[in-house]
Parts: structure tokens; sequence; C-alpha cells
């Protein structure tokens, strides 16, 4: 632990993926349609609490389509 933050509180894309079950360029897709918050420590790391918060505001959304984030109720015409 340095500062108080515990290195395990920071995820790479590839881990993300695997906790997601999505293919990891998923994961950079969510991030680039600035759904998932992330920064760049040499490569893309993601805080446990933004994957946290993440998941909470989306559920019970269909991100299939990240331009056209949905409702999963919602009938697709």
């Amino acid at each position: 632990m340095k500062g108080g933050i515990h290195m395990d509180e920071l995820y790479t894309a590839k881990e993300v993926s695997k906790i997601l079950k999505v293919n990891v360029h998923k994961v950079y897709d969510l991030i680039h349609a600035g759904l998932l918050p992330a920064l760049k420590l040499g490569s893309i790391k993601i805080r446990k609490e933004s994957l946290k918060e993440f998941l909470k505001k989306y559920e019970g959304m269909d991100l299939t389509d990240l331009d056209n984030v949905c409702n999963l109720t919602e009938q697709k015409i």
C-alpha cells in the first residue's frame, strides 16, 4: 500500500475484460466511448471503484452498440 492506495485497486484492460467476460477490445471501446473511466500509466489502467460505478450505472442496459446504449427492455425496430 502506497499513499493509502492498494495496488490491487488498479486493473489492466485485460483484467477488466476477464472480470466482464468480454474481449479486451470491448474494454478499450468502452473507454474510448467515455463510458468507462481509465488512466494511462504506461498502459491503460482502470480503478476498481470506477469499474464498480460503471457496473452500477449501466446495469440493465444494452451496451452492444455503444453509439446506441438503451435499456434491455426497449424494443429495437
